[in-house]
């Protein structure tokens, strides 16, 4: 790598320009870690913290392609499922007509037809914690889909919400068990884990970086997760929860380059890796594979990543790029909700800091 100073002085300057109050980068390049650096605090309330490269991370939306797409990987390389299930197939049920020809495909592509999102915490708080999850799902089965099954790619929390319920279904076991027993346990990950599970209580509050001061919880929320619907049934469902480190982050995704290059075929079927992060071009302009997303215009990842690329966004201000034809790897792990989610300097910021990531590394 050229230029890692340059490297360094933008992660600070994120800092000093109100990007985020803290940070941890990653990069790799062919399978070895070229840099790992941090900035900034991990908490600014009520006093600056700062933040180390074991802090735990919200991982927000990461946990779609990093926990529940993994899980579906699986499933899919023991053909134990297959992508082009009916949801009816795979929930072992009747399900709305309109949701028929919903598959797992759609599902993980955003293509299924439901819409982006929806305040569900709002009523489910009047509910049983414990029964709060299973009345989640039967809403979202019933909620009228915004447009038919693969005709426009709309990125979904509620298809993910609805796939950690076709894992638990097949697996027959919870989410994060599942997880845990299949990837987490063998690769030694204690610090990568879904909120609200036995794994999660582990770490006292200090570990975790701080995200939002909640205008609805009315505190800040440091050790629990951000997303309120997640928060609601417990602390994750299938597109919110999942926290963990740089490190342990890079070890998932490098786990997952491996098996698409052929090197490993232990964990997944190498065909199986490299069918999902394959574009899917179903609905009109999508840019998503199967539980990723690949490089578009105006792209957080930059303008150097190749077409031949895959990653993914987090809303606490997370992201991971991974380029698979010039074999780099960018994990940038930030608590930009802290104090407001109102902050949304990250968005100019995320293709300039992959910008300087790919021209340090000579790929420009």
């Amino acid at each position: 790598m050229k230029k890692i100073g340059a490297i360094q002085a933008l992660l600070m300057e994120g800092v000093k320009t109100g990007v985020y109050p803290g940070a941890v980068l990653l990069v790799a390049r062919k399978g070895t870690i070229v840099f790992h650096g941090t900035a900034g605090n991990g908490s600014m309330l009520p006093k600056g913290s700062p933040i180390h490269k074991d802090t735990i991370f919200d991982l927000a939306s990461l946990t779609k392609p990093l926990a529940t797409t993994l899980a579906v990987m699986k499933l899919v390389s023991d053909e134990t499922v297959q992508l082009d299930q009916s949801l009816a197939e795979l929930l072992k049920q009747r399900v709305p007509t309109e949701k028929e020809k919903v598959t797992l495909r759609h599902l993980l592509s955003h293509s299924a037809g439901f819409p982006d999102w929806k305040p569900f915490y709002l009523k489910l708080i009047q509910y049983e914690p414990g029964k709060r999850k299973e009345i989640l799902r039967q809403w979202i089965l019933e909620e009228s889909l915004v447009f038919p099954p693969g005709r426009v790619c709309i990125y979904s929390d509620l298809g993910f919400i609805i796939l950690e319920w076709v894992i638990e279904k097949i697996s027959q076991s919870k989410m994060h068990q599942f997880l845990e027993r299949n990837f987490y346990a063998p690769l030694s990950l204690t610090r990568t884990f879904l909120c609200g599970t036995e794994s999660f209580n582990r770490y006292e509050t200090a570990q975790y970086a701080a995200t939002e001061n909640c205008p609805w919880r009315n505190r800040l929320i440091q050790g629990e997760v951000h997303d309120e619907n997640a928060f609601s049934v417990g602390g994750y469902s299938g597109h919110a929860g999942l926290f963990g480190t740089a490190h342990e982050v890079y070890s998932l995704v490098e786990l997952l380059r491996a098996h698409y290059g052929g090197e490993r075929a232990d964990y997944i079927k190498p065909h199986v890796v490299r069918s999902f992060f394959e574009r899917q071009d179903i609905g009109e302009g999508t840019s998503r594979a199967l539980g990723w997303d690949t490089p578009s215009p105006g792209s957080s990842s930059g303008k150097y990543f190749s077409k031949n690329s895959v990653g993914h966004l987090g809303f606490t201000g997370t992201s991971v790029w991974m380029d698979l034809d010039t074999d780099v790897i960018v994990i940038l792990l930030t608590n930009r909700v802290h104090p407001t989610r109102q902050n949304e300097k990250i968005r100019a910021f995320r293709p300039v800091l992959h910008d300087t990531v790919m021209e340090a590394a000579g790929i420009d």
